[in-house]
């Protein structure tokens, strides 16, 4: 028989067409990704990591060549964290239609387990995994418990050892930067994320690779079976790795500056000038501060939600929709 359910619909409602508030939005992550890339004993000079004023940033830090990595890692996380479509929407497909991970609901667990000396465990799998959650690897093969042996993972990234000591199916998974997966089914897959495509390499447990798209073009989800990998690009031109860019740079100039709004010839737009301002008023502010009181000036709403009545056919207690309404239904009531 038919019957009428209300879904939930949610479109892209302007990514970035504010390009101030996605400068914003994505400037918040990468001065989390600078903070703990601090090892720890030189935050423990000031404190620890909740006491490193945002003035203080340039003079602790060490740039390396990985900064930028650093920081589209933890710009990825935070991106599927708060559903942005032009991410939320590729990864979806890739853990769907390319790693086969059943579910809905998508997350991301950051997972930076002491890199460059400092232990990163931000946003750590308390309370996301579950006793029963699972790692899928692509190979043919009882999936993984990923929870118990999340500390042994952890550990592996500093031993060799110890990653003789995990399953074979997952020995190189220490190498993992996010763990993806849908929370109502509890299948997870270990992504690895390369601001250079050309640093991706495969590992045992490793099933996602996400990386940039080339600018100019757009480049599809791919398997490349050489490495065991599913190729998610981030779209660029008008999108994501656009404002990343962009939002990378204002941020390099403001600390090269030592915290102070750079020239004008190094921040030549208005709009660049103006974000950069908005961490110069706070420079005096710890850096956690400063992240959080950004929230607000981020974009607000990437995505739009429209209730519509949608006709269904139900077969006794199983519900068949007519019609794909979303490529990630969020709510059925």
């Amino acid at each position: 028989m038919l019957t009428e359910v209300k879904i939930l619909q949610e479109t892209q409602q302007n990514p970035v067409a504010d390009f101030y508030s996605a400068y914003i939005a994505i400037v918040c992550p990468i001065l989390r990704g600078l903070l703990y890339s601090l090892k720890q004993d030189v935050a423990a000079q000031v404190g620890g990591y909740n006491n490193v004023k945002l003035m203080m940033l340039p003079r602790l830090r060490r740039e390396g060549d990985g900064d930028i990595g650093i920081c589209f890692e933890y710009a990825v996380h935070d991106a599927l964290r708060r559903k942005h479509p032009h991410i939320t929407e590729r990864v979806y497909d890739a853990l769907t239609k390319y790693c086969r991970v059943p579910g809905r609901e998508i997350d991301s667990i950051l997972f930076a387990a002491e890199k460059n000396g400092s232990l990163q465990l931000i946003n750590t799998a308390s309370g996301i995994l579950t006793d029963e959650s699972r790692i899928l690897t692509g190979f043919q093969a009882q999936p993984t418990k990923l929870k118990q042996y999340l500390m042994d993972i952890a550990k592996a990234f500093r031993s060799s050892s110890m990653r003789d000591m995990l399953p074979a199916t997952i020995k190189g998974l220490w190498k993992a930067d996010l763990f993806v997966g849908c929370r109502d089914t509890d299948k997870w897959v270990g992504a690895t994320v390369k601001i250079n495509p050309t640093s991706l390499e495969g590992a045992p447990g490793l099933r996602l690779g996400i990386v940039p798209a080339h600018q100019g073009r757009y480049d599809n989800i791919k398997i490349d079976q050489s490495k065991n990998l599913v190729i998610c690009p981030i779209p660029y031109d008008a999108s994501f790795m656009e404002a990343f860019y962009v939002s990378w740079g204002i941020v390099k100039q403001f600390l090269n500056a030592d915290a102070n709004i750079p020239s004008e010839v190094y921040l030549p737009t208005p709009l660049q000038r103006q974000v950069a301002n908005e961490l110069f008023i706070r420079r005096n502010f710890n850096v956690v501060e400063v992240i959080e009181a950004l929230g607000p000036l981020s974009q607000p709403h990437l995505l739009f939600n429209r209730p519509l009545d949608v006709t269904v056919e139900v077969d006794g207690p199983r519900m068949t929709a007519n019609t794909l309404i979303s490529p990630i239904p969020e709510l059925i009531s």
